[in-house]
């Protein structure tokens, strides 16, 4: 099993990558892809964080390092459930310079390359954010009916799976009904993601809740090998893809303090801001606070009990 992250050090915060022998693929939200061959890629997991689908221009210390090794702690960890997209390559195999594996050492993946599925696949456990909006207007949340009279962060009777786009930078992700889904990929490929996304979400949701964190939702992203077989790709239950709450400040009908980067969203919500590109710098008394989040919640999910 993997061991407790920490990540301690104040290295020199890294807002973005540039590599000299390997051909960037694309540069997202927060990670920075390149090639390594027709098989694998490398993916770099930076210090940037996106609010309302905007990057920040203030990196946050250690955050590419932390959802790293947590992402890695959890690939690990529900690996019998669906394979990953981990491959057996390390750092010494790439044509890298002293100072790029350095940087790279920690916050980076290398990967099978695989044909990514076109939607994100949404898990809620707990009725909160653009789910509770929906369902005081309509009962429902992406379409799908819920008891009446539940509370905002309530626990749903069952985790629901409400699938969206997968938008570019800069751009809204869009919540899609199973129907579309079913569109896009076919019933039975549809069905199994479906699936798999809710057994993910309750095997960490019920790890998760032993260490005192409730997953309120999160995201899955998926890809399919040559063979057609599903994959599990990209981050997986990090402070960045998750909602996570502190189990002892939990209470029903309000909205509890959070691990993960809704401490800036409650911040730059604060602002005379119209949260569109260009993003805020951010204080330094709110980065720090943002990464100290990030380090409690890593380090509660993955130490020893």
């Amino acid at each position: 099993m993997s061991q407790s992250v920490s990540i301690l050090n104040s290295a020199t915060p890294v807002l973005e990558t540039n590599l000299q022998n390997l051909a960037l693929l694309a540069r997202g939200k927060v990670r920075d892809i390149y090639a390594i061959d027709d098989q694998h890629l490398l993916i770099v997991t930076t210090d940037r964080l996106s609010a309302f689908d905007v990057v920040m221009p203030t990196p946050i210390p250690n955050k590419g390092k932390i959802l790293t090794q947590v992402a890695l702690f959890w690939f690990d960890k529900l690996n019998a459930i669906i394979p990953n997209h981990l491959s057996q390559l390390s750092l010494d195999d790439l044509p890298l310079t002293a100072e790029e594996k350095q940087i790279l050492t920690g916050r980076s993946m290398l990967v099978k390359r695989l044909k990514p599925l076109p939607i994100e696949a949404i898990v809620r456990g707990y009725l909160i954010g653009s789910g509770w909006k929906d369902y005081q207007l309509t009962g429902t949340v992406c379409g799908l009916a819920l008891p009446a009279g539940l509370q905002l962060a309530e626990k749903l009777p069952q985790p629901i799976f409400t699938p969206s786009t997968k938008a570019e930078v800069g751009l809204h992700d869009i919540n899609i009904s199973f129907a579309q889904v079913e569109a896009k990929l076919g019933k039975d490929l549809a069905e199994q993601v479906r699936k798999v996304s809710i057994e993910l979400y309750q095997q960490a949701a019920a790890y998760a809740l032993e260490r005192k964190i409730i997953i309120a939702d999160t995201k899955f992203e998926f890809g399919l090998d040559p063979q057609g077989n599903l994959v599990l790709i990209d981050e997986i239950l990090t402070p960045d893809s998750s909602r996570f709450w502190p189990a002892e400040h939990y209470q029903l009908g309000s909205n509890p303090p959070s691990f993960d980067k809704q401490f800036v969203r409650d911040y730059l919500d604060t602002l005379d801001w119209d949260k569109t590109d260009p993003g805020p710098y951010l204080p330094s008394a709110i980065v720090e606070k943002t990464a100290e989040k990030y380090q409690e919640v890593a380090t509660l999910l993955t130490q020893s009990n």
